[in-house]
């Protein structure tokens, strides 16, 4: 959640509310944001702090002794179920909770390893039993834990390291004659059986040639800006009075072309759904899923094998090189803030993060010029603000100013007109003060100086040391606190993932259900140049925490370089897509597709329309709907129709809710005679229509029914390719799952001939690195060893 918990948001606007108008004109007319941060956090009082700590306390984010029997118990009981994924995460939140070198972790750590073996994570898994003896486990079931690893070992190839595990192992047993036989004797076969798996590998070895392997990295910019650092050569940095910062192409750009490829600055996991508060007789250990729980909360890669913080439960990553990268730039300070940080939303943790790294950017220049700017009236408008510090050069517009033309530096670059990503380009991204409520702005200055006052206090309970150069002008943070905390909502870039759960229930015969899902939240710089457009020639993707752009279309010499802020052309009628520019991003779009929208809007777009029941022939018109036929003369009350399209919806969603049981049957006939229903007033590309025919697709796949479930898929690629184009990321995705029904039903014209329509519509929006791009070409490869078996027309 990007703001703070509701709570929290409801206390403090109740609090505004009750101010005299006085204060409230005091803070409302303010002219820095130093003189509404020092109004606000001078109202807030103890009794406030106390009510944020009793929230703050509601998330369990310390480390509980009692939680990794617990957390072991339920692994235990999904491992027996050979539900190996699900015992995986509850195993990771045990040794989340465990204290460093106890029982407890090095138990955790153990039957995780048992889970990812059977995973077939063999990497993973050696590296789980390696931490498990680090933390002492037991000697006595240290042979259960090393024939594990000498099954990794033979299963990777790594035969050297097997044989002498084995040797080592066989050694150990000599020297424990106290072991009891039945023991003896069961560890003894199993070394032998071992011992054999090791030779025939090592036969196999010599008999044929190691098999070359290629990784598909993702193409590195060609040649990359010098002006304008992780982006192309091909695009210009250009500054306008009225529409700020923008990107054109230098040069004809071709579909595909990397534009962009930017690490964030700051990045900070969304949890999915947040944890429930825990009060009164609640169940006090989470069993739920969350992002937090897969993917690194530093790099953002995605892991079954979290590493924990020593200090806390809720911060896990993939390495402990990771670890201790985050201890060492930010966490070290977030640790102990834990729930008072998921209280407070992820705006308010970029904001502290972001000026945590700050402190490595030479912290005493930083703090020097944040308390000038203080003082500075022009701390709102950071355009003005760095005019002072950006010589001209070529890198802005022009203006006329007393029959001179005067040259228009541009945000954010540095003294050498490089704009790059670092903690300038960041503190120069408009705020927007202007634009947000008085509310908000109280909410977020008493946001963050409830957090700074909690920054105050644990330092101080630290040992006597030599306090941080950043807590002498912690009011100055403060301030740059609540800037950043302004800019996000304009300036904040979802960081979004693909996540794939299977549409069948077997693991040998899945079929991708992929969806885009917001993983993080962070701030890139240069990304951030970019203008929007509801219908944008650029596709934005990311890998960890890299975001990459590429031109999804040809880009004219001159051309703006464009993207969408959320709001597209194929997913919101113009006037929802305006309604939400206006309230997040302040401004009005005049983009093409609003103008051709605006003069359009009777008719509407094809995927929303109705159809006459007599003639089949869309509906036009507002609250009143006809055909225009002159054979249906009678018209309809769009009031009449959208009851019975709120009632499909309700129906598909029941339907989904049987499949999500396992009622597969029963979820089909309820999904055909929804469509029957359709057919009498819905559009056959109506967006209602596709995700029908999507929802009989993933259950015939479940069915392994792969021809009619390939069948109903091509019908909802057919209202995909309506709705987003035949180019665009959602028709790829479409076509990628139509692969694999062909793939699986050994129709190879057909899977070979999708294949080649997803791999081209891919490559131009994620390169040759995508996940689903390399595994199209694994299913190339292998089908082209095959005989030929139609499985029915192609699309």
């Amino acid at each position: 959640m990007d703001l703070p918990v509701d709570e929290w948001k409801s206390y403090i606007f109740q609090k505004w509310s009750l101010l005299p108008k006085s204060i409230q004109d005091t803070i409302s007319t303010a002219d820095t944001l130093r003189d509404i941060f020092l109004h606000s956090s001078s109202l807030l009082q103890p009794e406030d702090e106390m009510f944020l700590k009793s929230l703050s306390r509601g998330y369990l984010v310390g480390k509980d002794p009692n939680a990794p029997p617990f957390y072991r118990e339920e692994g235990n009981k999904k491992f027996q179920k050979k539900d190996y994924m699900g015992a995986t995460v509850l195993y990771s939140k045990g040794i989340s909770h465990a204290k460093p070198h106890s029982a407890d972790i090095s138990l955790c750590y153990a039957n995780r390893s048992a889970a990812l073996f059977y995973l077939d994570e063999y990497e993973m898994c050696l590296k789980d039993i390696t931490r498990a003896q680090m933390h002492g486990y037991p000697e006595s079931l240290q042979p259960k834990v090393t024939l594990r690893k000498v099954e990794c070992l033979v299963t990777l190839g790594r035969l050297q390291e097997a044989g002498q595990t084995i040797r080592d192992l066989e050694s150990d047993f000599a020297a424990k004659p106290s072991l009891a036989a039945a023991q003896f004797q069961i560890l003894q076969r199993n070394l032998c059986r071992l011992k054999m798996k090791v030779q025939e590998r090592e036969n196999l070895t010599a008999s044929f040639p190691a098999t070359l392997t290629k990784a598909f990295e993702d193409m590195d910019l060609r040649e990359e800006n010098e002006q304008i650092p992780g982006a192309s050569s091909s695009v210009s940095l250009c500054m306008d009075p009225l529409k700020g910062r923008y990107l054109i192409a230098t040069k004809d750009i071709l579909p595909g072309e990397l534009l962009v490829k930017e690490d964030a600055f700051v990045s900070v996991l969304n949890l999915g759904e947040r944890p429930p508060l825990h009060h009164g007789l609640e169940s006090k250990w989470d069993t739920q899923v969350t992002n937090g729980d897969l993917y690194c909360h530093r790099c953002l890669r995605h892991t079954l094998a979290t590493v924990p913080c020593d200090g806390c439960s809720y911060a896990k990553y993939c390495s402990h090189e990771c670890m201790q990268q985050a201890w060492d730039l930010y966490h070290n300070r977030e640790c102990p803030l834990g729930g008072l940080l998921l209280t407070l939303g992820i705006f308010c943790h970029i904001a502290l993060r972001s000026t945590l790294l700050a402190r490595f950017e030479d912290a005493s220049k930083v703090i020097r010029k944040l308390c000038v700017e203080m003082t500075n009236k022009d701390m709102c408008s950071p355009e003005s603000e760095n005019l002072a510090q950006t010589p001209s050069s070529d890198l802005g517009g022009e203006s006329e100013k007393n029959g001179t033309t005067v040259k228009t530096p541009v945000p954010g670059c540095d003294l050498n007109g490089k704009y790059e990503n670092n903690y300038n380009a960041v503190f120069h991204l408009m705020p927007h003060t202007e634009n947000h409520s008085p509310e908000y702005k109280f909410l977020c200055a008493l946001s963050v100086s409830a957090l700074c006052r909690q920054l105050e206090t644990a330092d101080s309970s630290k040992p006597a040391t030599a306090p941080p150069a950043w807590c002498s002008e912690l009011s100055a943070w403060g301030v740059a606190m609540l800037k950043h905390m302004l800019q996000l909502q304009c300036n904040a870039q979802a960081v979004t993932t693909i996540q794939q759960p299977a549409l069948s229930g077997s693991k040998e015969n899945s079929v991708s259900n992929s969806r885009q899902v917001r993983l993080a939240t962070g701030i890139f710089p240069v990304v951030s140049l970019l203008n929007h457009s509801c219908s944008p020639n650029t596709s934005v993707s990311f890998i960890s925490t890299v975001a990459t752009i590429r031109a999804s279309e040809k880009i004219g010499k001159g051309q703006e370089i464009l993207h969408c802020y959320g709001p597209h052309h194929s997913r919101m009628a113009v006037a929802e897509r305006q309604q939400k520019l206006r309230s997040q991003y302040f401004f009005d779009c005049g983009c093409p597709a609003c103008q051709k929208e605006k003069h359009q809007a009777a008719v509407g777009p094809r995927w929303e329309a109705f159809c006459c029941d007599r003639c089949g022939a869309p509906l036009q018109g507002g609250d009143i709907l006809s055909c225009g036929s002159t054979s249906c003369t009678e018209p309809v009350s769009r009031d009449r129709l959208i009851p019975r399209l709120q009632d499909l919806q309700q129906q598909v969603g029941q339907a989904r809710k049987l499949f999500g049981s396992g009622q597969l049957e029963r979820a089909i006939q309820l999904l055909l005679g929804c469509r029957h229903d359709a057919e009498s007033f819905l559009s056959a590309e109506h967006s209602m229509v596709g995700e029908m025919e999507d929802a009989l697709a993933q259950a015939y796949a479940a069915l392994g029914d792969w021809q009619k479930s390939a069948t109903h898929l091509q019908k909802s690629l057919r209202v995909v390719e309506v709705q987003h184009g035949p180019s665009s990321v959602e028709m790829g995705h479409e076509l990628f799952k139509l692969a694999q029904l062909f793939f699986n039903g050994f129709a190879i014209p057909e899977a070979l001939n999708t294949i080649q329509r997803a791999e081209k519509v891919l490559m131009v929006h994620y390169g040759p690195c995508n996940d689903e791009i390399q595994e199209l070409q694994k299913m190339k490869s292998c089908l082209l060893d095959l005989p030929p078996i139609s499985l029915g027309p192609s699309v």
